[in-house]
Order: structure tokens, then C-alpha cells, then sequence
């Protein structure tokens, strides 16, 4: 899959399957409104109207089901029929595995995705993750073939013409940067140190012509940033901030976009076991989405200023790691006692919303991280976790979700209840809870907030996506897809606009949220 070039064409074409091999693709009733007309070409000689009438009437989804229809040539697959409330109407999780299963193999292949128009970001999106980039396996690097897979989208309900050039570029867009970040986080640290992300980030910067900021080592002390410094100081490479900044002309609001880059998590001297340790590699999860959605994001016309920023760091164990009762001054002004080497993501995100906050005058933060194993029991394996100070952005980080596939669920917000579990004797607080079964996803998110104070009249969003961020022994590119939807009404493109929720479903008449009697726009 790893040389897998993936095109959205507004048409695929017409070949004979047995040259081209073919996935006919979308939930059953979406299926049987599609005429034999537009598949005919890409069917026949090997397929006729019959057989194709044929194989869709022995379809069974339960919840998926597919049908041969030549050889394995030519595949039809039907999504489930119906979904939950806290899935997403596209079953994207069930694109992906179907894609996976039921395409052909073969050198030049077509999808061809039957869904609503409001699906369609949700869908390529989670075709993409079914073509990883990143692999070693020694058979890839023997094969100098090119393989592409062309995907065509044939829209059915309301709003069901034809996909237009722009729909075909945003879908463009948005896979390669579910791509980026799924590459980055599959690729192991011996080669995804933090010397290789900043490339990844000056790279991304290259291409849409901004120079990055970056803060690094001995620097990173000098400023004041000692919660990136404590963690990545014994590491060979050493830790960094970067900044990507975007600032286009009659911007009326800063978003910063805050990353989690833990290029890898030995748990420092509070070290994790042999069963444990091994998929570290994937704590830089949240930096990889981020970067793969600031791209997608400023490509697609991004109206208001974006800060995208990258906290790095490999946690190491040597001789001059951070200790446990070590004591470190933040860029909040805070002190942390340290009492658990291993809750070090919190630490560098404390640095990097502090950095948002007073350097950038963001009125809106939202990290994203994977920080807790704890995630994955809250919210399971799909659904990645939202902590927010607004209600009203809770709900549309979940609907966000649904929309473009990217599951979300919300976590509880009570600070007033829960922040007591840091307390120190010593310092303004410890890095880790006093009780482990007392919401404690929820709590570290809490730790991050307290760095810009729980009185902070901005909006502060917080996704916890350890589970999500990889299926099985593969990255997701979780993460991307969720914030270029969420923030959709601050582009250009009016794809991201139709599966944005905000400024239309949350308030729709004015696109505004009420928040400690001050007004916060909507993007």
C-alpha cells in the first residue's frame, strides 16, 4: 500500500475490470440508485445488467456485506444501513475496512464511492487511511512500480450533481494530510526523531510559504519553557517548540492549534514495561495531526490567523533525565513537582497553550494529544475524548465528528472537583493525580487548562486521541480530518463549510457563543 498514489476525479473513466480492477462502494439503498448507465462502462464486457441487479439483491449488510461480481476483478460492498447517534452517518470506520478487505488487487484500480454529498468529506477521508505510506518491508523496496487507486464519488439524495473541481481538490487536500500525519506516526524513532519533525515542519512550511519559529535545547531553558526541556533533555535529539504561523490580511480572530510531538515515551525514569512500551512511537500523534491539518487547512483558504504549534521532545531515559520530586518552572510562571516521569505530555502542552496564550494572543486553543491510556477505557478504541471550558464547542467538537468521521466523545469538565488531585506540598502542583480512578483523562486535560487559567475568558479545547490515532499496528491520521471540519467556517471552501457545525448549528442565527457576558465568534 505504501506506493499507493490516491486521485479523486470528478470521472473515473471506462475500462474493462480484468485491466482495471474495480470497488463499487456505499450503503445498499445508496447502491440501488445507481443506474446501469454510469456503471455499465466500467463493468461490461465481464459484468452485464443482470449479474449487476443480481449481486446487489443478495446483499445482507449485517453490518457490512460484499458480493464478487467478476473473478476478483470487480467487487461490490455495501455499508451498514443504519448507524447509531454517537456514530458518524457515514460509517467511515466501515469505509476503511471495506476498502481494505474487497479491493482487487492490481496496479491501476477505481473506487467508485456511492454516498450523500454531506458524507463525501467523511468517506475520502477514511479511504485514505486504508493506503499508509510509511513501510520497510524489504519486498516494497524491490517494486519500482507506481500504483495508483482513482476514486470517483457518485452522489445520491439532495445536492447529488456532479462533484465540482474544487470538492476534488479540497478531498485532495485533506487525504494527503491524513496521509502526512499516519506516515509520521508509523515511522519509528530511529528515524522520527525530533530533528527529523522539524524537517517534516519546515517542509510543510516550504510548500505554503512560511518559515517556522523554532526554540530548541539549551534556548528552550533560557526562555523559560521547562516543561518541553524537563521532558526531552536526556534525549540524544534535543527537544524543540516550533510555530508555524499563517496571518492572511482581514483575519478577525487567532486560533492556535497546539500539538502533542512525544517522539517517543520510554517513560522516562518512571519507566514503562516490555508490554507496555513497544507503539511509543505513535505519541507524537497529536503534532503529526496538526501539521497534516495546518496544511490542508491554509490550502484550502484559511481566513483567520492559525498557529500551528509543535511541542517536541523524545522522553529518554540517562543521566540527565528529569527525576521524580524534581521540581520545574513552566512557561505559565507555575512550579510542577514531578512525581511521575511518565505523564510528560502534559507538561510540554502546558508550555505550548502558555506560548499560545501570551506570545500568540490566540483567542481560541485546541490541543491535541495522545495522553492517557485512560482515553481508550473512557471513550474506547473509536471515539477520541473533547475537554472544553465551552459547552457549546463540546457539542461541536462531537458533531464535528460525526461529520467528518472522526469520532468524538465528551469527557467531564468539573475543575473545581477534580484539579485537587494535584496538590503539592511544595510547588504549585504535581504533574500526576493523587487517585488514578478519579477521572483521570479528564484531570490531565485539567493540568494543560490550569497553564492558562481556568478563568480565561478565551475558548481552550483539549482532544485526548491515544486510542483513535492508530487501528491495530497502523496509524489512523486521526485527528486531521476532526479539526479541518471543526474549523471548516473559517475556510474558503464551501466542502469544509457544509460539514463545519459551527456558526450554523450551534447559533445559527448569528454564529456566536455567549461566554462570561463576552462575545466569541464562531469561525
Amino acid at each position: 500500500m505504501a506506493n499507493v498514489g490516491l486521485q479523486f476525479q470528478a470521472s473515473a473513466g471506462d475500462a474493462d475490470p480484468q485491466s482495471r480492477p474495480l470497488l463499487l462502494l456505499g450503503q445498499l439503498h445508496h447502491l440501488h440508485r445507481v443506474p446501469w448507465s454510469h456503471v455499465r462502462g466500467k463493468l461490461q464486457p465481464r459484468v452485464t445488467e443482470e449479474l449487476w441487479q443480481a449481486a446487489l439483491s443478495t446483499l445482507n449488510p449485517n453490518p457490512t456485506d460484499s458480493c464478487p461480481l467478476y473473478l476478483n476483478y470487480a467487487t461490490v460492498a455495501a455499508l451498514p444501513s443504519r448507524v447509531s447517534r454517537h456514530n458518524s452517518p457515514s460509517a467511515a470506520h466501515f469505509v476503511t475496512r471495506l476498502v481494505r478487505t474487497c479491493l482487487p488487487p492490481g496496479t491501476h484500480r477505481c473506487i467508485l464511492m456511492v454516498c450523500e454529498r454531506s458524507d463525501a468529506f467523511a468517506s475520502a477521508c477514511a479511504l485514505a487511511r486504508a493506503f499508509p505510506l510509511f513501510t520497510h518491508r524489504s519486498g516494497a523496496a524491490r517494486r519500482a512500480d507506481k500504483k495508483t487507486v482513482t476514486v470517483e464519488f457518485f452522489l445520491v439524495g439532495q445536492d447529488n450533481g456532479p462533484v465540482e473541481v474544487s470538492t476534488l481538490q479540497c478531498l485532495a487536500n485533506a487525504t494527503e494530510g491524513v496521509r502526512l500525519a499516519a506516515r509520521i506516526v508509523d515511522t519509528p524513532c530511529n528515524e522520527m526523531n525530533t530533528d527529523t519533525f522539524l524537517e517534516e515542519i519546515k517542509k510543510v512550511g516550504k510548500d505554503l510559504g512560511i518559515t517556522p519559529t523554532i526554540i530548541r535545547d539549551e534556548e528552550l531553558k533560557t526562555r523559560g519553557f521547562g516543561g518541553i526541556y524537563g521532558v526531552g533533555k536526556a534525549a540524544l535529539h534535543p527537544p524543540a517548540l516550533a510555530v508555524l504561523s499563517h496571518t492572511p490580511e482581514g483575519a478577525t480572530q487567532t486560533i492556535a492549534w497546539v500539538g502533542k510531538g512525544i517522539v517517543y515515551d520510554t517513560g522516562g525514569l518512571s519507566i514503562k514495561g516490555k508490554t507496555t512500551m513497544p507503539g511509543m512511537k505513535r505519541d507524537c500523534g497529536g503534532a503529526a495531526a496538526v501539521l497534516g491539518a495546518f496544511r490542508a487547512a491554509i490550502k484550502q483558504g484559511f481566513k483567520d490567523n492559525l498557529h500551528a504549534v509543535f511541542c517536541l521532545a523524545e522522553n529518554s531515559v540517562g543521566p540527565n533525565a528529569t527525576r521524580p520530586d524534581d521540581i520545574h518552572l513552566l512557561y505559565s510562571g507555575k512550579t510542577v513537582e514531578i512525581n511521575n516521569t511518565d505523564a510528560e505530555g502534559r507538561l510540554v502542552l502546558a508550555d505550548g497553550v502558555s506560548y499560545a496564550c501570551k506570545d500568540l494572543g490566540a483567542d481560541i486553543i485546541l490541543d491535541v494529544a495522545t495522553l492517557t491510556g485512560a482515553q481508550g477505557i473512557a471513550t474506547g478504541k473509536y471515539h477520541a475524548a473533547v475537554l472544553t471550558n465551552s459547552a457549546e464547542w463540546e457539542a461541536a467538537c462531537v458533531k464535528a465528528g460525526r461529520r467528518c468521521g472522526d469520532l468524538v466523545h465528551p469527557l467531564v469538565y468539573c475543575p473545581e472537583l477534580h484539579f485537587s488531585e494535584f496538590t503539592s506540598a511544595v510547588a504549585d502542583m504535581k504533574n500526576s493525580v493523587a487517585d488514578r480512578d478519579n477521572s483521570p483523562s479528564s484531570c490531565a486535560g485539567l493540568f494543560i487548562a490550569s497553564h492558562i487559567g481556568f478563568d480565561w475568558p478565551g475558548v481552550w479545547v483539549h482532544l485526548d486521541i491515544a486510542a483513535p490515532v492508530h487501528a491495530g499496528e497502523r496509524a489512523t491520521g486521526f485527528g486531521v480530518a476532526l479539526l479541518l471540519a471543526l474549523f471548516g467556517r473559517a475556510s474558503e471552501d464551501p466542502l469544509l463549510n457544509l460539514v463545519s457545525p459551527l456558526g450554523c448549528d450551534v447559533d445559527a442565527q448569528e454564529g456566536h457563543v455567549e461566554r462570561d457576558s463576552k462575545r466569541r465568534r464562531l469561525v
